[in-house]
């Protein structure tokens, strides 16, 4: 489905829904790892954020919650999608401008 700049929508909902969805992705696969693997995930968090020590924030074995993982999940898609809609259309308005 192709929307029209007449509509005002342009690149605005495809880019917000491919940014979420991306997202959203990307954090089931995070959630997913850190379950399969939790002192691995840790040590790439570690790693990942030049040696400071995510292990404290840990306050003992968790296990796995289905509510809170989809608040976050929803609340990181929500953002994407906001995100990603205000970037096409702040595109659209440039391409129209040049």
């Amino acid at each position: 489905m192709e929307t029209t700049r007449a509509s005002g929508i342009g690149r605005a909902m495809p880019t917000g829904v491919a940014l979420a969805t991306t997202v959203g992705i990307g954090y089931a696969l995070c959630a997913l790892a850190f379950r399969a693997a939790p002192d691995a995930a840790m040590a790439f968090m570690n790693a990942l954020f030049h040696g400071l020590d995510f292990s404290r924030l840990q306050s003992g074995p968790a296990p796995f919650d289905f509510s809170s993982f989809s608040f976050a999940l929803f609340v990181a898609v929500v953002w994407a999608f906001v995100f990603g809609a205000v970037f096409g259309w702040i595109v659209d308005r440039l391409r129209s401008a040049a």
